[in-house]
C-alpha cells in the first residue's frame, strides 16, 4: 500500500499491511533536507498546507500595523471605533500581551466591521498534492468557530466570558459559525478533500461540558456534515482531556480524531477509548512528540508504541505524536524508526 492509501484505509476501519506510522506535519526539519525527504518516503505523513484569506475577517478588514522593538501593534479601524492587539516575540517563543477584545464594546466593534468573503484560492492545497502523491495524507487546517472568541480574547476573559456575558459570546461564535460554513463550502467546491479542525479544545479545556456543547456541538457537527456532502474527510484536533467527550466527539461525526494524549499530558486510555466510540471515529496519536518521540532511544520508543497498538488494535488507529509538528531530527528518526519496525 501507498502511505496515502494506508492513511485513508485505517481512517476507514479497513485492512491495511501495517498500522500507518504518521508524523504530523515536518516538524522542526528544513522541507528540502535529506531528513525530510526521508522521513517522507519511509513514514506515512499528515502534511498540511495552508489556505490564504481570514474566514473570520473577510477580506474587508485591513489592520495597521506598527513595529516597536519586539512588539507588533495592529489596529483595526471599525465604524464604533478603533481594536488593537499586540504581539510580543523573544528569542524562544511569541505570544500576544494584548488581545483585540478586552470589553463588550468591543466585541461590538469587530461585530460592526462590514464582512466581505474572501476569494477562495485552492491552488497551494492542489500543488501540495501533487508534489506528495502517494507519499502521505494532505490537509487543509481550518478553524471552528470556538476559535474566534477563544483567541479574540484572553484566555482568562474566555472563561469569565462564558459567565458574565454568556449571550455576547454565543453571538460571537454564531457569527463565526456561519462564515467558517461558507468557508468550508467554498473550499470543498474548490477540490479540496481533506480537512484538520483544530478549535475544540478551547471549550473542552477551558470551559467544559457545558460550554462545548453550547459552542462546539452543534457548531461542529454542521460543519462535518458540510465537508462528508462533498465527501472531503475530516480529521479533528483536540488537545488535553477527552475521555468525558468521546461520546460528544462521536456525534459531530469526524473521521479522525487526535492527539488522544496519554496521561500523564491528557487522560485517554485507547482500550476504553475504542470501547466508548467503537468503529465511529478512527484514532491518531497517542506518543507525546516532545517527551517520547523527541526525547527517548528508538527502543523505548518502539516498546511504548507496542504497548499502544496492544491497546488500541489494529483497525482504525495511527501512530503518531501530538500533532503539533513540534518535533526535531531525532524525533524524524524515531518516526522512521517505527515504521521500519512494523513493515
Amino acid at each position: 500500500m501507498t502511505s496515502r492509501q494506508r492513511l485513508l484505509a485505517a481512517i476507514r476501519f479497513e485492512k491495511v499491511d501495517r498500522v500507518p506510522v504518521a508524523p504530523f506535519t515536518l516538524g522542526s526539519l528544513p522541507e528540502d533536507s535529506d531528513i525530510a525527504k526521508e522521513l517522507i518516503r519511509k513514514t506515512d505523513p499528515f502534511i498540511q498546507a495552508g489556505i490564504p484569506g481570514s474566514p473570520f475577517w473577510g477580506a474587508g478588514a485591513e489592520a495597521a500595523v506598527v513595529e516597536e522593538g519586539d512588539t507588533v501593534t495592529r489596529t483595526w479601524t471599525t465604524p464604533l471605533g478603533p481594536l488593537t492587539q499586540k504581539h510580543r516575540r523573544t528569542e524562544v517563543t511569541s505570544a500576544d500581551v494584548e488581545f483585540l477584545l478586552k470589553t463588550p464594546e468591543d466585541a461590538e466593534r469587530f461585530l460592526s466591521v462590514n464582512y466581505v468573503p474572501c476569494d477562495v484560492d485552492a491552488s497551494a492545497f492542489h500543488a501540495r498534492k501533487r508534489e506528495i502523491g502517494e507519499e502521505g495524507l494532505v490537509l487543509a487546517p481550518i478553524p471552528d468557530a470556538v476559535l474566534l472568541p477563544a483567541t479574540l480574547l484572553s484566555p482568562t476573559d474566555f472563561c469569565l466570558w462564558w459567565l458574565d456575558y454568556p449571550d455576547l459570546l454565543t453571538e460571537l461564535n454564531s457569527v463565526a459559525s456561519r462564515r467558517i460554513n461558507d468557508w468550508a463550502r467554498r473550499l470543498c467546491e474548490a477540490g479540496v478533500d481533506a480537512f484538520r479542525i483544530v478549535g475544540g479544545e478551547y471549550a473542552s479545556v477551558e470551559l467544559g461540558p457545558k460550554g462545548f456543547d453550547a459552542l462546539v456541538l452543534e457548531q461542529d457537527r454542521e460543519l462535518v456534515h458540510i465537508m462528508h456532502s462533498y465527501g472531503a474527510i475530516v480529521y479533528y484536533h483536540n488537545h488535553g482531556p477527552v475521555m468525558n467527550y468521546l461520546s460528544r466527539f462521536c456525534d459531530i461525526g469526524m473521521d479522525a480524531l487526535d492527539p488522544l494524549e496519554a496521561p500523564p499530558w491528557g487522560d485517554a486510555d485507547l482500550r476504553q477509548a475504542r470501547a466508548a466510540c467503537g468503529q465511529n471515529v478512527a484514532f491518531v496519536g497517542n506518543l507525546d512528540d516532545m517527551e517520547i518521540i523527541d526525547k527517548l532511544p528508538a527502543d523505548e520508543v518502539i516498546a511504548i508504541a507496542r504497548e499502544r497498538l496492544d491497546a488500541a488494535g489494529d483497525r482504525g488507529f495511527i501512530l503518531g505524536g501530538t500533532a503539533s509538528g513540534t518535533y526535531t531530527e531525532r524525533g524524524a528518526r524515531n518516526f522512521i524508526a517505527l515504521a521500519e519496525y512494523l513493515s
